[in-house]
Parts: structure tokens; C-alpha cells; sequence
């Protein structure tokens, strides 16, 4: 096909293994990368077709135009690094990794998408297909969107399915986790248009394998004053092992609030994780030190990291993914215009039907990948690294690596006590025991300590009981909430914090 017949209509990502491309699609080596990117593409679709997606590794969601069919392809990557939205307005096909821009373009009327609204108080974030647009749609990940000029057909190219072999052993799986991480750094060490790279780094050891075995100079953490909250002691120990630089950031109450409602804008949808709030921070002060930084997402959903993956549950239940908030029963007394044809199950049961029969932990693995990782995590660090102007890798996310983790059994994911215990043992070849094998650390934020404080809770409360709480949301069922929280009940700010979010979500946008 003659390349000149494809345009690449839109392009978010990064290609890891672009020089084997660039050798193997005859590509000049010394293009910029904004050309170098946009000739793979169009290349690797004039030689593989819609197939190009199994030769492209790193991180990805574009729309390409070919002009001898007159169609449109809108995709994104395997495991859904990068946003992808889609809407039909006016008989025009309009698609952007920023849902802002699509809810922004001439001739779209925005309408609140009530089921959404629903599921999201049940799970914390906006899960499936679904967006809180009526008439806005995400692309799953691993899949695209054909576009022929009157109809959309959707197509799934790619499953993110779990089969272990139980033919190999932990070591054996270790060694293969080891030589696929070294090639894809080898890939990014490569890249001399960033010759300058830092990486986030907190006290678990996905992060600190990522820096031991990255060329980042620097790790970047944020702390806090509150005891129990800040892990930024253990990062130090663990950037002074490998003797790299370390880099701190405090959060102070004041700036935390003070950035929640830029974050939420720029998410372009609600989102009820209090973390993407320090992750903003932590990318905006980064920022000015560096354009490329590392983060260690994938492992926990890819190997097991999660306690919820270690739970039993009952034959007859469905897995509804590592996080959710509110019960039905509370949702249903909270809302004023409950829908009782909405179930919180209804985004998670085809891909449960999909995994009956299989191994309990690789089935509840395929649902955190298909709908957690790429609805919550990814959501969060792709639009909050974006709108600070950072360009985030996430090099465990690679497909390469998930395709080792998908073969390795339960028993080697679940050992001597610890989640995610064969990446462990591939982690400790470059980091000492003591932090390959640290109990894991997670990514805590004192919000429910903070919005206990007057001086802080006062936006809170105004949109709690505000004119737009009162067109969603019984003021008596919000009031015994708050009331209780207030009292001591910490374990309810959750549901605080994310109600708190969609009501300054819908005020900045309707």
C-alpha cells in the first residue's frame, strides 16, 4: 500500500521497540520522533494490517485514516496505558485521549450519563465502556473502533487471558522475568532523544526494581507530616543502596485541596482515588526536573499484589474487581433517581462468563487488568502526567511482561507469606532481600485524617450540601454520613471524598 494513502489523525504514546521496527519497516533511524512514531504506523499498517498491534510494544492510542478504503481505525494498546474516547456528533466520528476535547467539540450536547453516575459510587471510578457522557464512549483496552464513514464497528484484537504452565518453576520464571525486564529497559536506556530520565520511587518493590534496573539518575517520592502516611524513609534507604539520587516532595493539607479541582478538570471524569491527587503533585514538581520520568505500574494486577487476590470468594459471587465503596443497598437510600435495572455488576459479568472454570486467581486477575488498571490506575497517571507536562513511562506494563505473567500458576505468585513472589525473586538479582521481599507498600494520602479539620472540609461540605448535591443526592443519608465521619467513623471518607469529586466534577463542567 502506498503510505501516502494513511494519515495518522491523532497519536498518543511512546514506541519502545522503535528501532527494530524502524530496521525491520525501513525506516530512517534519524527522523524526529514525532515523524519516526508516525511512520511506524502508517508502515506497519501498510505490511500488517489491523495485525500491526502484535508488533508494536510500549504504549499507545491513535487514529489512522486510510484513504484507498475510507475508513478510520481509532485504537489503543493492549492493556490500556493511554485514553481513548470516541463519540458520533452530527454524523462526524470524533475521537481524543482527552475526553474534554470530544465534550468541547461544535455540536455535542452534554448530558449526564446516570448510570455511570451509579456504578461510579459502587466501584470509585468510571469502569467499562461507559463514560459519564451519554453518547461519549472509552475504548476498551485491546481494542479499536472502525469508522466507514456512517457506522462504527468496535473489535477486540487483543485478551488479556491468564493460562498458567505448570511446567516451569520459580525459578525458571524468575530468570524469564529478569531477561524480559532487561530487554525493555535495554529499549529505553537506547533512546537518546531523552537523555535525561528520573523515576517515581515509593518503599514497595515494583518501583525499586524499576529504578535499579533503569537508567534514571534521580527518584522523586512525596511525604507527608502524618505519622503512618509517609513511606519517603524507605525510598531513601533504597535510592542511597543503589546509589542514585533522591528527591522529596512534602504535601502539605493546603496544596492537597487546593489542587483537587485542577486535577479533576484535567481527568476529564470523576474520580474517587484520593492518590491521583498526590500523583499530581508528585508530577508537577518533578517536572522541573526532568520531561520522561518512570512509574512502576502493572505489577500488582499483572503477578498478584493485592490482598483481595489472596481472598476466597464463594462459587456462586462475582469477582467485582479489587475496589469498590458503597454497597447497592446505600447507594440506592443515597440517590435521589436510583435505576434498579443497573446492577454494579453489569460492567464485570460478560468478562466473568468469559473466565468461568478457570483458576480463581487468574480470573480474578483478567478483571482487574480489563477494568481496574485501565479504569482507575491508568486513568489516573496517564491525564494527571499529562496535564503537568510530564511524559510517563511504565515500562512494566509492557505486553512482553504480561506475557510471562499470564503462564506463571498461583503458587508461585502466592508464596512463603508474600503476594507476587516469583517477581520478588526476579527483583532481588538487583536489589538487596530486605527490599525484594518488604511487605508491600502502598500509595497512602491522610484525606481521611485531613477532611476531619475545619480548616480544610469547608469546600467539602458547601458541595455536599450545595444546589447540585440536592438534584442527585438525599440531604438527610448525606448528612448522617458526614455527621458520622465527623465523629470518628474515618472508614467513611471514601465515600466522602468521591461523592465530593463527581459534585465539583459536574459543577466545572455543566
Amino acid at each position: 500500500m502506498d503510505n501516502n494513502k494513511t494519515e495518522i489523525r491523532y497519536y498518543s504514546g511512546y514506541i519502545r521497540n522503535w528501532r527494530s521496527l524502524c530496521s525491520e519497516l525501513g525506516i530512517e533511524l534519524d527522523l524526529n520522533r514525532q515523524e519516526r512514531e508516525a511512520e511506524i504506523l502508517k508502515k506497519a499498517y501498510s505490511k500488517w494490517k489491523m495485525n500491526m498491534m502484535e508488533h508494536i510494544y510500549g504504549m499507545f492510542a491513535f487514529a489512522l485514516y486510510d484513504e484507498s478504503e475510507k475508513k478510520l481505525y481509532c485504537v489503543r494498546d493492549q492493556v490500556g496505558q493511554k485514553q481513548m474516547f470516541y463519540s458520533v456528533i452530527n454524523g462526524e466520528f470524533v475521537c481524543s485521549g482527552d475526553i474534554n476535547e470530544i465534550a468541547s467539540t461544535d455540536g455535542f450536547t452534554k448530558k449526564l450519563n446516570k448510570r455511570m453516575l451509579q456504578q461510579y459510587l459502587f466501584y470509585g471510578y468510571p469502569i467499562g465502556g461507559e463514560t459519564f457522557y451519554e453518547n461519549v464512549y472509552k475504548l476498551m483496552l485491546g481494542h479499536y473502533v472502525e469508522w466507514n464513514g456512517k457506522e462504527a464497528e468496535t473489535v477486540r484484537y487483543f485478551k488479556p487471558e491468564f493460562e498458567p504452565d505448570n511446567t516451569k518453576t520459580v525459578d525458571e520464571f524468575a530468570a524469564e522475568i529478569e531477561k524480559v525486564i532487561d530487554e525493555i529497559m535495554s529499549e529505553e536506556r537506547g533512546d537518546k532523544e531523552f537523555p535525561y530520565k528520573e523515576s517515581f520511587l515509593s518503599g514497595g518493590v515494583d518501583s525499586s526494581y524499576l529504578f535499579a534496573a533503569s537508567d534514571a539518575e534521580c527518584a522523586n517520592t512525596v511525604g507527608y507530616g502524618e505519622e503512618g502516611f509517609d513511606e519517603s524513609e524507605l525510598a531513601r534507604q533504597t535510592a542511597e543502596i543503589l546509589g542514585k539520587g533522591f528527591r522529596k516532595k512534602i504535601i502539605e493539607p493546603d496544596e492537597y485541596f487546593e489542587r483537587i479541582p485542577t486535577v479533576i478538570d484535567k481527568m476529564g471524569q470523576p474520580l474517587g482515588d484520593a492518590s491521583a491527587v498526590a500523583f499530581s503533585i508528585g508530577c508537577k514538581a518533578v517536572r522541573e526536573y526532568a520531561k520522561v520520568v518512570y512509574s512502576g505500574e502493572g505489577i500488582d494486577e499483572f503477578f498478584g499484589g493485592y490482598n483481595a487476590h489472596k481472598r476466597e470468594i464463594p462459587k456462586e459471587w462475582t469477582y467485582l474487581t479489587c475496589s469498590h465503596i458503597m454497597s447497592e443497598d446505600y447507594i440506592k437510600s443515597l440517590m435521589l433517581d436510583y435505576d434498579e435495572s443497573v446492577k454494579a455488576v453489569d460492567p464485570v459479568a460478560p468478562l466473568w462468563k468469559e473466565v468461568e472454570g478457570q483458576d480463581p486467581l487468574a480470573q480474578k486477575l483478567t478483571i482487574d487488568v480489563s477494568l481496574w488498571l485501565e479504569g482507575d490506575i491508568y486513568l489516573n497517571t496517564d491525564r494527571t502526567s499529562t496535564a503537568c507536562g510530564v511524559e510517563l513511562h511504565t515500562p512494566f506494563s509492557d505486553l512482553r511482561l504480561f506475557n510471562v505473567a499470564r503462564k506463571i500458576p498461583a503458587e508461585y505468585k502466592f508464596a512463603e507469606g508474600q503476594n507476587k513472589y516469583v517477581f520478588r525473586k526476579a527483583a532481588s538479582a538487583k536489589l538487596p532481600d530486605e527490599v525484594a521481599f518488604r511487605k508491600k507498600v502502598g500509595f497512602p494520602v491522610p484525606v481521611r485524617k485531613w477532611l476531619a479539620d475545619e480548616k480544610f472540609n469547608k469546600p467539602i461540605a458547601d458541595k455536599l450540601f450545595g444546589d447540585t448535591s440536592k438534584k442527585f443526592f438525599d440531604q438527610q443519608q448525606l448528612e448522617k454520613l458526614w455527621v458520622s465521619y465527623l465523629e470518628g467513623e474515618e472508614q467513611y471518607w471514601g465515600r466522602i471524598y468521591a461523592i465530593y469529586a463527581f459534585l465539583l466534577w459536574y459543577d466545572l463542567k455543566f
